[in-house]
């Protein structure tokens, strides 16, 4: 399994009740039924990654977070909710982790970061989109429509009243290193947060 899903699995209670946001061929949550004994569903809009779920014995229930919200479920149904790699694809991700908040007592969210040193490179030096491993597409095909950075996701939960529980960094590979974590909005790819509530 990729490194930032092992990171994510480490911030997983063992039996606890989990909701993964795009949750694509169940991969993340397959290994947390089998090592966590976690209970819960994924959502997924894409049939190909519902087939592979429900093959995997994962259960998934097809919605479309910009059209559909989490507005069947109710508060705190869940210990935690999860959303890998999808933030950035959303019309309104402020709402998103909004819901997360409201269905869950926990978040755990990761993301593209736009401020990457070799993105910055790019556009200066080419003057154009940057595309790299985490943002392979053109400007006009891609899915991603809000790319942000660790600081501007940090100020949203700072405006939102979410506290950071946990925060970490992972490289096109996935792989975790060291500098990465020393000056994470210039060195980090992809950015892994773990959120929560102030008020509980």
């Amino acid at each position: 399994m990729r490194t930032d899903l092992k990171i994510i699995e480490q911030w997983i209670a063992p039996g606890s009740h989990v909701l993964d946001l795009g949750c694509g061929d169940g991969t993340l949550l397959d290994c947390l039924q089998r090592e966590k004994q976690v209970t819960g569903f994924g959502l997924e809009i894409h049939h190909d990654h519902i087939t592979t779920c429900m093959g995997r014995g994962v259960s998934v229930i097809e919605q479309n977070l910009d059209t559909q919200g989490l507005g069947n479920f109710e508060d705190r149904t869940f210990d935690t909710v999860l959303m890998t790699q999808a933030l950035q694809a959303v019309r309104r991700p402020d709402l998103v982790l909004d819901e997360m908040m409201r269905v869950g007592r926990e978040g755990i969210v990761t993301f593209p970061n736009f401020a990457y040193w070799k993105l910055r490179w790019f556009l200066i030096r080419r003057g154009r989109m940057p595309e790299s491993e985490t943002l392979p597409y053109k400007w006009y095909n891609t899915p991603n429509i809000h790319l942000c950075t660790f600081k501007d996701f940090e100020a949203l939960c700072y405006r939102k009243g979410f506290m950071i529980l946990n925060r970490t960094v992972v490289d096109g590979e996935h792989q975790d290193h060291w500098f990465s974590r020393l000056w994470p909005n210039m060195l980090g790819q992809i950015a892994i947060y773990r959120i929560t509530r102030k008020d509980g």
